[in-house]
Parts: structure tokens; C-alpha cells; sequence
């Protein structure tokens, strides 16, 4: 089972009280984008075996959303972080670079 903390509360909840919502850091298309932007949003999506960005709403406590970073092999989760940013905190990076050394950081959006 996950347990993940919530950076906007601070409670670390059992993944039975979150809800997943999918992918990190999409860039988002809307009105004015072609339709390959638009299909490229909806339906491309990365599926990693290793450390995968993910959203998640806390919905049986503060209902705020946020970001995780986890690996999807080991279930290893390395940090949470504020669903306000752009990108992964440095700090959040040099700790998934430290236990997985080759790691690098794409920038999805």
C-alpha cells in the first residue's frame, strides 16, 4: 500500500484516502490547438517502469491536489510537492538522482 504525505496538510494517508489523477506536469491544450495537440493531451501518456510524476488529490482530508514522485516497480515513493508547481523541486531530484543514479528529469510540458 502507498502511503503518501500531503504537502498542503502535512498527513501522511494510505492511498485508500487519495485519488489518483494521473500524469504530472502535461502541458494542457485548449481552444486554438491543433487537433494533433489536443489527441497528443488526451491520449499520450507515459507509462515508466521506474520513477513516474503523479498528481494526487487528498479526498478524505484537506481535498487539495499535489504532486508525487514514485517508482512504479519498487513502489518506493521519494516526495510529494505542491501540485502549483511547473516542475519537480531540485532538492526532490537530487534524491531520486542519489538512489538512481542516471536519472534524469524531462521536462513533459
Amino acid at each position: 500500500m502507498l502511503l503518501l504525505t500531503c504537502p498542503c496538510c502535512g498527513v501522511t494517508a494510505e492511498e485508500t484516502e487519495l485519488h489518483g489523477g494521473g500524469e504530472a506536469h502535461l502541458k494542457r491544450f485548449g481552444p486554438g490547438s491543433s487537433d494533433e495537440e489536443f489527441k497528443t493531451y488526451l491520449f499520450q501518456r507515459e507509462n515508466p517502469h521506474g520513477v513516474h510524476f503523479e498528481r494526487w488529490r487528498h479526498a478524505n482530508g484537506c481535498g487539495k491536489w499535489f504532486h508525487a514522485a514514485r517508482d512504479t516497480a519498487t513502489l518506493e515513493v521519494f516526495g510529494t510537492y505542491s501540485a502549483q508547481t511547473f516542475e519537480p523541486p531540485e532538492d526532490l531530484l537530487k534524491k531520486i538522482r542519489d538512489k538512481r543514479p542516471g536519472f534524469e528529469w524531462r521536462d513533459i510540458a
